[in-house]
């Protein structure tokens, strides 16, 4: 979690930093071969140079950014797990339960589309 102490430290809320970390924590755990950094400024993951998924915060929600593609291909899948989304972000409130089966998908789906990608940003 070092790559990510800074920004973690940057939250008011020691709740919603908590949440955050648990976030940052299980991918870090679950795909240890991904790459960490702080880009900008927002906590990302990426697999052989290439952009897997990113988080960020504000008042009212996490936001994931898995890129468009897959917010596309699964947006019934989001839409059923009950969060609201736009063409580049997903938002978890932070009352609500993180969706880490959702997680896996789309993280699962970016490295599998991504294997043979050479660039940062589809």
């Amino acid at each position: 979690m070092e790559t990510f102490e800074e920004y973690l430290n940057t939250m008011d809320v020691p709740e919603q930093q908590d949440k955050m970390e648990a976030i940052l924590q299980w991918v870090q755990e679950k795909y240890p071969n991904l790459e960490t950094r702080i880009a900008w400024s927002q906590p990302m993951f990426t697999d052989h140079g290439t952009y897997i998924i990113g988080f960020s915060y504000s008042k009212n929600h996490i936001a994931l950014s898995p890129e468009v593609k897959p917010i596309k291909k699964f947006r019934g899948l989001i839409e059923e797990t009950g969060l609201s989304h736009t063409n580049n972000i997903i938002r978890i409130q932070w009352e609500d339960p993180v969706p880490y089966s959702l997680l896996e998908t789309l993280i699962d789906y970016n490295i599998e589309d991504k294997a043979d990608y050479n660039k940062f940003w589809r």
